[in-house]
């Protein structure tokens, strides 16, 4: 395993949320699609990741998911791009399981479409590898966190606790949406099910080698309006 390279791991975009919270700002295309100075997010996170040497991108598509597939079929790059459709919400861990045949590498790296954190890919991946994990989270801190996921370690970076979208007045690690899984949790998901990576898999597989992944890196999304206008800042060095 040591020798696995970001070349032949697949990449998994989650990209099929309805994203209501942005309908007052867009609501003519998929919130991963949703421009940030002049270009499409989902194209910021596929570059930044592709910068890795990661080649092969599966797309999770749901809500006007024709959008995602004419822009990507057309799209020309040294990059593969596959487009796993749903034609109903199936949630992060059922998109992934819907995606299956897709998914070739024992490794493969899972990223939610509305957010990126600007992590070392390449120590990621050793990290996930050296502590032969079934799942590895990247974690940040932030402020706060109430409106998101916060997540408690052990010594060794093992998950020991998820709680999710919780009241939260002090500094928290909160998951990024930015996973690393081998193979095997495939298996932990049922098919055909709507499942959500955070809430139903998650806390069912902690003593199966779930470890956190730390980073002080900034956590970036674009949710909601709010945070759009601070993306679109931040992508533009401005208050970095």
């Amino acid at each position: 395993m040591r020798d696995i390279q970001p070349q032949n791991i697949d990449v998994v975009i989650l990209c099929g949320g309805l994203g209501t919270r942005l309908n007052s700002v867009v609501d003519d295309r998929p919130k991963s699609m949703v421009e940030i100075n002049d270009r499409p997010f989902l194209d910021i996170l596929v570059d930044y990741v592709a910068r890795y040497g990661f080649t092969r991108f599966i797309l999770c598509t749901g809500y006007k998911r024709g959008f995602i597939r004419r822009y990507y079929e057309s799209k020309s790059s040294g990059l593969m791009f596959l487009i796993s459709e749903e034609s109903e919400p199936l949630g992060t861990a059922g998109a992934i399981k819907h995606a299956k045949s897709c998914i070739k590498s024992d490794i493969f790296l899972v990223l939610n479409g509305d957010s990126l954190c600007e992590i070392d890919l390449e120590d990621f991946l050793k990290f996930h590898i050296g502590k032969r994990a079934l799942a590895s989270i990247a974690l940040t801190t932030l402020k706060s966190p109430g409106d998101y996921g916060v997540i408690e370690l052990d010594g060794d970076h093992k998950v020991i606790r998820f709680s999710e979208k919780v009241l939260v007045d002090s500094n928290g690690l909160v998951n990024t949406g930015m996973y690393l899984f081998g193979r095997k949790i495939l298996g932990e998901i049922p098919p055909g099910e709507k499942r959500s990576l955070e809430y139903d898999i998650f806390p069912k597989i902690l003593n199966k080698g779930v470890y956190g992944y730390v980073t002080e890196k900034k956590f970036v999304d674009i949710g909601t309006p709010e945070r759009l206008e601070m993306a679109k800042n931040y992508f533009s060095g401005v208050n970095q």
